[in-house]
């Protein structure tokens, strides 16, 4: 039997969680004199009273925790904070629609990065900064962080852990999840705090240069700017550059990197693919930028590589408005919207792995075509990988185009032009921001119809828990008792 009762009790402690930092917001506003701190502490309080009476009401409960309860928060935990993160938007009147102000909570909680605010600028320090802080508590998942906070109220993380990366799992750093979730924020935030400083050696005063970092690392892409990062000197686009870079990174690297063992990242497979996609694709872009627009070689070249990583990491910074560019190379960049960077990394997509074990796959068909009866597993990183995990990744892939063809014929139906779907269904899948057409690098969403923010809404959320996680929930049979 579904334990609802433990679904609200988990739910309550995450409220509680959020309302702090809502708090940490206030104190931001109130820093730079901004009036909106008492909208942070209106939503703080709304957010930790009716938190705080669930969790009085529902604390008693049992705390076995199955699939299905873990399937159930991890899916219901980004529209609950999403729905409480949007509070200061309508409390402050910034964003006095709740479409809207929802739309601009869950983009930053996905780490999608779209947002419909039109003067970014004038919104204050406080509003700024929480844009931002939904991207840092999202980039490594809500879930993982709280899996090292919720063993304090008894509950067990490894299960919520799991059921978020359903599929392709990250490699364990520490036999117990909370430790693995503490190794991870911790280099999360290492990270965090030295491109902060290497930002603010730059033009980037402390403010913008720390929302930029949370946004940089989550792979989100909220900036301070209405412009994004395009009037900004190539030193601050090349610091962000190499961080992208990184964020896209599996952070088990990370923490192979600090701890010396080097050959396991020049040996990883994933590792190289991403690097090289993104060495190719960057060639490719700047031959053309230089060869047949005339451009200047470093300003071509730090154009390409901006976006390229920009977009294969889904952060969506935009340095230029890719746009303009030559047909064929709007398509790549379209084409890298399908790819997203490493598996336990920030970003979103379909990641790397899968793409490289379906080619391993494809190609081996062939061989087992003449030779019927030889044993040819797939190996990564020179161990084999299981049909079952092949026949996942074929499954994922195949409802993920599934998925965009359907949301590109939802957004056509309310009457936007089919570049402009394509571009936004396949940003929101991705979680990477500026798409095409209406919704390009230079535009916002803040023209889509009602309706199609509530589809992209979903969207986001589907690509953010990848498929399965959120789609099994409406599924009859999980539902019933058994």
């Amino acid at each position: 039997m579904l334990n609802r009762k433990f679904v609200f009790y988990v739910m309550s402690v995450l409220m509680i969680v959020e309302s702090f930092f809502l708090i940490i917001s206030s104190a931001v506003a109130l820093l730079y004199g901004d009036g909106d701190f008492i909208f942070f502490i209106q939503s703080a309080a709304i957010c930790l009273f009716l938190g705080g009476i669930i969790y009085f009401t529902t604390k008693d409960c049992s705390r076995e925790i199955g699939k299905r309860e873990a399937f159930l928060v991890v899916s219901l935990v980004w529209v609950v904070f999403s729905i409480f993160g949007a509070l200061p938007f309508l409390l402050g009147g910034y964003i006095p629609n709740f479409t809207d102000a929802f739309f601009e909570s869950i983009s930053g909680f996905t780490t999608t990065g779209a947002s419909i605010v039109n003067d970014i600028e004038a919104l204050p320090h406080g509003i700024l900064f929480w844009r931002s802080l939904t991207h840092l508590l999202g980039g490594m998942g809500i879930l993982v962080l709280t899996v090292a906070v919720l063993p304090v109220f008894g509950i067990g993380g490894m299960a919520m852990f799991n059921a978020e990366a359903a599929g392709i799992t990250p490699d364990k750093l520490h036999p117990r999840i909370k430790e693995t979730a503490q190794r991870l924020w911790g280099i999360y935030m290492l990270l965090v705090v030295v491109e902060t400083l290497f930002l603010v050696l730059g033009e980037m005063n402390w403010f913008d240069a720390i929302c930029h970092s949370f946004g940089t690392l989550a792979s989100g892409g909220f900036s301070t700017k209405n412009a994004s990062i395009v009037n900004y000197s190539p030193y601050t686009q090349y610091v962000l550059i190499v961080f992208m870079f990184l964020a896209g990174v599996n952070f088990t690297l990370h923490y192979f990197a600090i701890n010396g063992k080097f050959p396991k990242i020049w040996n990883n497979q994933e590792f190289k693919v991403y690097t090289g996609l993104i060495v190719i694709v960057t060639s490719i872009i700047t031959v053309t930028l230089v060869y047949l627009d005339h451009g200047n070689l470093e300003n071509s070249f730090r154009d390409a590589l901006f976006q390229v990583t920009s977009v294969i990491t889904s952060t969506g910074f935009v340095s230029a408005d890719y746009t303009l560019w030559h047909p064929y190379l709007v398509f790549l960049i379209f084409g890298l919207m399908f790819t997203g960077a490493s598996v336990g990394s920030t970003s979103g997509g379909v990641k790397i792995l899968r793409h490289l074990l379906l080619f391993k796959n494809s190609i081996l068909e062939f061989k087992r075509m003449i030779h019927p009866s030889a044993v040819l597993p797939v190996r990564y990183n020179n161990e084999v990988v299981g049909q079952d995990m092949i026949s996942k990744i074929l499954a994922f892939v195949i409802l993920y185009f599934m998925v965009f063809f359907i949301g590109c014929f939802a957004m056509t139906l309310i009457g936007m032009d089919l570049i402009s779907a394509m571009g936004a269904v396949a940003t929101t899948m991705g979680g990477i921001g500026p798409g095409l057409g209406s919704v390009g690098p230079m535009n916002n969403f803040s023209l889509v119809p009602e309706v199609g923010k509530w589809i992209l809404s979903f969207l986001m959320i589907l690509g953010r828990l990848e498929l399965f996680t959120f789609l099994i929930i409406f599924v009859p049979s999980f539902w019933r008792n058994k």
